[in-house]
């Protein structure tokens, strides 16, 4: 199959594009659109295997047990762990750390220990820690960036003996730049540090395995990898979860409760009070098969041509600044930049007059930009639904929008 039918049958799976023909996504970072074959998944389970897991004796309970468990089984295969006790599903990455900050941060942090940042981060992987930092009286340490995004090896220095926690995005939401976890890890295992990484913007982009990573904690949505929304993933070693409280308490997540007193569930049910999002896990698991039938050196490769691809036609431009890594190998699958003379804002706008969705703002990144002397950006993030055409558009686009402003290119 050559590479335009190769496009046209990937983009054949999403009806998105049915009902909307005309559109060229590239707002992939934020919420990625859903093949045919998840939003039948999830019609399945509500309409003929809806019940309440772990709670009754009747079929329909037992087969959502049996969806919402077989997902923690995938997902585990998925990531290339060993052990399902040591999935917990959240809501999204957001809830995945927050859970990390308030159950394993309040509880083992104290004056005087460190938690060092990447200050590309997202926002949900900075705020919990502020949080913390204020509560526990443990010092926030950010490790800097250079102008591409990169994390000079000097950084390194700044996690040392009172470094408790490390946490970084595998790739940065708001410049693009991929780092090299391993790294990062390694350090922080050396000072008898935990490491997080933050894999929102790497899971169903390219191969995860927890084990070789040898990573602590790691926590990614099911919304940006074909998933539905309100569906996401904590990883974290069993020997780690099991020595933490409970974050949110209720129903499910119990043993036994007295009057009084209240004895917990086993890792991982502790942390997933309440009734589960079922028809997400169902959901977030036909995305996995989806995912594995594309095959993830297919996407990478599709998706490393259309940044190169991106790259080379935005440079054309005379009024386009790109941020973030020089390298192809050093980027994920987004592309950060300015139209000289024009706010974000305005050129989001004008490009959705044109059909062309991006993402334009600080990206939750506040932190980042404060760093790199900017205020916001536009970015266009793309998946296998995105052909070199959609590029070729967008830079139509943007000449278009120079002229709305009154420039002549």
């Amino acid at each position: 199959m050559n590479e335009k039918a190769l496009e046209s049958a990937y983009r054949a799976h999403f009806p998105v594009f049915r009902v909307h023909p005309d559109l060229i996504y590239l707002d992939h970072a934020a919420t990625s659109q859903k093949p045919l074959s998840v939003v039948e998944a999830i019609q399945n389970q509500m309409v003929s295997e809806n019940g309440s897991p772990h709670r009754g004796a009747h079929q329909l309970s037992v087969k959502s047990t049996e969806i919402y468990e077989g997902g923690r089984q995938q997902v585990m295969a998925f990531i290339g762990g060993l052990d399902p006790r040591e999935i917990v599903f959240t809501k999204n990455t957001t809830e995945s750390l927050n859970l990390i900050a308030y159950s394993y941060g309040m509880t083992f942090l104290k004056p005087k220990d460190e938690i060092a940042i990447l200050i590309s981060s997202h926002h949900s992987n900075i705020v919990p820690w502020q949080v913390v930092s204020q509560k526990t009286g443990a010092k926030l340490v950010y490790l800097l960036v250079d102008q591409e995004g990169k994390l000079p090896e000097t950084e390194l220095k700044k996690i040392n003996e009172r470094t408790q926690i490390v946490t970084f995005p595998w790739v940065s939401n708001g410049i693009g730049t991929k780092l090299e976890p391993r790294q990062l890890i390694k350090k922080a295992h050396e000072m008898g540090a935990i490491a997080i990484i933050d894999a929102a913007q790497v899971a169903g982009h390219e191969r995860i395995n927890v084990i070789e990573l040898d990573a602590d904690f790691l926590a990614f949505s099911g919304h940006k990898m074909f998933a539905p929304q309100g569906i996401g993933v904590l990883y974290g070693k069993y020997e780690l979860l099991d020595k933490m409280p409970p974050f949110l308490t209720g129903g499910d997540m119990i043993e036994y409760v007295t009057c009084f007193e209240t004895t917990y569930e086993a890792v991982p049910k502790r942390f997933e009070a309440g009734t589960q999002n079922v028809s997400g896990v169902k959901g977030l698991v036909a995305a996995i098969d989806f995912i594995e039938q594309i095959g993830l050196d297919a996407i990478k490769t599709h998706e490393h041509k259309l940044t190169q691809y991106m790259m080379m036609r935005l440079k054309e431009l005379s009024f386009i600044t790109i941020y973030g890594p020089e390298t192809l190998n050093d980027r994920g699958a987004l592309v950060v930049f300015n139209v000289e003379g024009i706010h974000p804002h305005d050129v989001a706008s004008i490009l959705d007059d044109h059909g062309i969705a991006i993402r334009a703002g600080h990206h939750c990144t506040q932190p980042l930009m404060q760093h790199l002397g900017l205020t916001a950006t536009c970015r266009a993030s793309y998946s296998i639904y995105n052909s070199e055409r959609d590029v070729d558009d967008l830079v139509k686009a943007l000449y278009k929008v120079r002229q709305v402003f009154g420039y002549d290119d």
